[in-house]
């Protein structure tokens, strides 16, 4: 009896311990229950507000790129991306993003198509019904249905709210200065994506790799600093719409650049286009005669000539050259336009701008040096800048005698404007070959690249000859007072049905200021300019692209920082060093 209650009372306890075992297992020793299930409670509250806290962040997120998951949507669709600013030397913005929104649909969520074309046609009426129906009928998880719409377009949209139909804000380039600087430039296609001028040079940098790639962000890097100043551009500009009325031609160019850095300050040509409208470019008559075009510059490309004469040794400023008779090579006759009919010293060849007596100094050094000459001089090859559009010179295939006479004055062989400018900036700035720009670039980068063409003392003479020049000969209508302009005029017949017209002219002025210590040097080019009552009949370079040149250093000048210098002295001595021949 007494052992079946001592078994009762262990199998009464054993639970009793069991439930304090796991009590202390659970709740520990002296803890106040109660307090130990609201702490747990307030746990779970916060675990679950943490929660509610991730979805909610994580909802916003995905709202706020939902263009990113769009275009991810879109497969083989190409979306604009951003682009870095495009300023001139002075930080003024040449090209700039602006945010627009373009108009997308999702086929395979649109419900009613009908509905959804007649709404859409209602609020832009310039969508094509058949197309936009075809589109929406797809297939395709995305279709684009209008690209960069107006803000009244989106928010009419918007208020219909059609399933399917949504929004994509995109990066579009703008031109604040239109036609201004096309040509230098260029512009993009409706994706962003560079496809001319400096736009082309700007993703052919990678670019075009970072927006593949989706790299391609609003906070790109730094402005890409142009070397072009924008109120020169706008100055020159200005005189060359202002020529082409006056002389009625076909059309006009310039460029300034800076002899010493190689640095392209301006460049214009007209017809040119607004990139804001880029189907204007299409135009053939709009393109960029001073590196696409290729032409047979005349009379300026006797600077070169005389030059190679000078600094072949061969020949020196006291030379002279029979100009009595024209020259005679079979059924082609080589004579002067401003005839002297006599011997000429090398100054008067150059002032009277004679293609006898240029001829005359080609054949005396050889026509092997010619051709040396002119390739050093990077005439004979395809000249590159930052500018993707450029052409290669028509060289002759096979170079004679006949070839070095009018190559001599400028016909036979022709090449891109800037290039010739390049050759003759050798000529200005002590006889150094510098890479022409469109991007800033000092003076120490610049003699990096520079290349001896011609010894410093030819180029004293060649400044010589140019300041000579706008003294007494052919380029005096430029003779700005106080900015000791030097030039070489150039008047070419092009070549129609195969032959020279005598009527139909490219007139082209090159001057450097100041002679004595150039900085600048000033293209100037009129396509087929007509005669005026003030010129007397004439169209040649000295009666048009001469006075324009003037026109436009008068206006540049002073906006370069150049100060006028008066009561200067006679080139031969300011700039003829005393005992040079």
């Amino acid at each position: 009896m007494r052992g079946a209650s001592a078994e009762h009372t262990a199998e009464s306890t054993a639970p009793g311990w069991r439930r304090r075992f796991v009590h202390t297992l659970l709740y520990g020793r002296g803890v106040d229950r109660g307090a130990k299930a609201r702490a747990r409670l307030g746990l779970a509250i916060l675990a679950f507000a943490l929660g509610y806290s991730v979805i909610a962040l994580r909802l916003v997120a995905l709202a706020a790129t939902s263009d990113s998951h769009t275009v991810r949507r879109m497969g083989t669709d190409a979306v604009s991306t951003a682009r870095p600013d495009i300023v001139d030397r002075n930080g003024d913005i040449l090209a700039t993003d602006v945010k627009a929104a373009s108009l997308f649909g999702e086929p395979r969520k649109i419900i009613d198509v009908d509905e959804a074309v007649e709404l859409l046609t209602a609020v832009m009426p310039d969508l094509d019904g058949t197309e936009l129906r075809e589109r929406l009928s797809s297939r395709k998880g995305f279709v684009w249905l209008k690209r960069e719409i107006t803000p009244k377009q989106q928010q009419e949209i918007h208020r219909l709210g059609i399933p399917g139909i949504g929004f994509l804000v995109e990066n579009k380039r703008v031109y604040p200065n239109g036609a201004e600087v096309s040509h230098l430039i260029g512009h993009v296609n409706i994706d962003n994506q560079g496809i001319a001028g400096i736009e082309k040079w700007l993703d052919g940098r990678g670019l075009a790799d970072l927006h593949m790639a989706g790299l391609a962000t609003d906070r790109l890097e730094k402005p890409i600093e142009l070397a072009v100043d924008l109120r020169v551009q706008h100055a020159l500009r200005d005189e060359l719409l202002l020529a082409r009325d006056k002389y009625k031609a076909d059309a006009v160019a310039g460029l300034v650049t800076d002899v010493r850095t190689g640095e392209v300050i301006a460049m214009v040509s007209v017809p040119d286009y607004d990139p804001n409208n880029p189907r204007e470019a299409n135009d053939k008559n709009r393109i960029n005669r001073l590196t696409t075009g290729v032409y047979e510059m005349g009379s300026t490309f006797k600077a070169l000539t005389l030059a190679m004469a000078l600094d072949s040794g061969k020949i020196s400023l006291s030379s002279s050259f029979d100009a009595r008779v024209p020259l005679r090579y079979g059924k082609f006759n080589i004579s002067d336009y401003h005839a002297q009919n006599r011997t000429l010293t090398v100054p008067e060849i150059f002032t009277y701008s004679s293609n006898i007596g240029t001829a005359r100094l080609a054949l005396a050094v050889g026509i092997e040096h010619h051709q040396w000459f002119l390739r050093k001089l990077g005439q004979l090859t395809r000249l590159r800048t930052e500018l993707p559009e450029s052409a290669e010179p028509l060289v002759p295939k096979r170079w004679a005698e006949l070839n070095t006479v009018t190559i001599a004055f400028g016909h036979g062989l022709s090449v891109a404007p800037l290039q010739a400018v390049m050759g003759i900036n050798a000529l200005m700035n002590g006889g150094l070959l510098i890479p022409p720009t469109f991007l800033k670039r000092t003076e120490a980068e610049a003699a990096k690249l520079a290349t001896r063409v011609v010894k410093p003392e030819t180029s004293d003479k060649m400044r010589y000859l140019m300041r000579l020049n706008v003294e007494k000969g052919t380029a005096s209508k430029a003779d700005v007072k106080g900015y000791y302009v030097g030039g070489k005029t150039g008047t070419s017949e092009k070549v129609v049905g195969g032959r020279y017209s005598k009527t139909k002219l490219l007139n082209s002025f090159t001057a450097v200021l100041p002679a004595d210590k150039p900085r600048y040097l000033v293209l100037i080019m009129l396509d087929e300019p007509k005669a005026t009552p003030e010129s007397h009949g004439y169209a040649t370079s000295g009666w048009n692209a001469v006075p324009v040149g003037g026109a436009v250093i008068s206006r540049i000048a002073p906006l370069l920082g150049m100060q006028p210098r008066f009561d200067l002295p006679a080139s031969e001595r300011l700039i003829l060093a005393k005992g040079v021949q």
